[in-house]
């Protein structure tokens, strides 16, 4: 169950933070970040996770977000941290909210936070954006002129009104392949774009395409996110969770002997 409150009225500490991965499939990836946040608050109640709330007279989940995909693109990473008030197995919750979100709103992933923050892991995200219909020859010359453009500004229309951005500088890596589809063969992008701000989306980076090359494409795009993390030096994505994880399998060394048996060594 969940916890509002704690003794003198005050919000019940933090004893645990959870890490999750989640993604956004099918119909869903037209779904606002407002529709998932309400989904998942429901699933939380509905899973019986103890989340923690804040303090004040309009107590909130403390529920951490980072780096929503925009509507429309599809998601194999997404990340959510949830800060509960009482201990629970990571493969436990992964179960329960899982079979309490709705479909294609699916957890990958749970594990028990341990130091450091996800959005000090994150900083660039790879994408792969599918172009039906376009033609290879035409995309690849487009591509190979993104590529070698000092810079590419694009505007864009925003909260704040409108943006000038150089999608040259986001993208640490944009190439193009293709795969056999059902019927045709389909162009496809693939981009690695750094964190920036004002945050650089695929429609930018598509956007970059048509502005040097006059690139047209006869179907919308379709960009699905297959991972976030931090950019290393040879161009891969760090997992942001495998810290986490090194850390639980280093004190589970560190606690149990070889032969099975409870080591007297523990880690601190």
């Amino acid at each position: 169950m969940t916890d509002r409150s704690h003794a003198g009225g005050e919000a019940a500490p933090v004893v645990q933070r959870l890490r999750v991965r989640w993604a956004k499939r099918g119909r869903l990836r037209f779904t606002s970040h407002r529709d998932f946040q309400r989904a998942l608050e429901r699933a939380v109640r509905r899973a019986g996770l103890p989340i923690a709330y804040s303090a004040g007279f309009t107590p909130h989940p403390r529920i951490s977000y980072v780096g929503a995909a925009p509507t429309g693109a599809a998601s194999e990473a997404e990340y959510v941290e949830l800060a509960l008030t009482a201990a629970v197995d990571p493969s436990a919750a992964a179960q329960a909210l899982d079979a309490a979100l709705p479909a294609g709103f699916d957890v990958l992933d749970v594990v028990e936070a341990r130091g450091g923050t996800l959005a000090d892991r994150i900083d660039a995200s790879r994408w792969e954006i599918r172009l039906p219909g376009a033609d290879h020859a035409a995309v690849a010359a487009a591509v190979r002129a993104f590529l070698d453009a000092v810079e590419v500004p694009v505007e864009r229309v925003t909260k704040d009104g409108r943006r000038v951005m150089d999608v040259r500088a986001a993208v640490a890596r944009l190439a193009v392949t293709a795969s056999a589809g059902d019927h045709d063969e389909c162009v496809i992008l693939d981009v690695v774009v750094r964190h920036l701000t004002p945050s650089v989306r695929p429609d930018d980076v598509v956007a970059g395409l048509r502005q040097v090359a006059d690139l047209a494409l006869p179907t919308p795009p379709l960009a699905t996110r297959l991972a976030q993390g931090h950019l290393e030096e040879n161009g891969r994505l760090a997992d942001p969770l495998a810290p986490d994880r090194e850390h639980i399998a280093d004190e589970t060394r560190r606690i149990t002997a070889p032969d099975g048996s409870v080591s007297r060594t523990v880690s601190t």
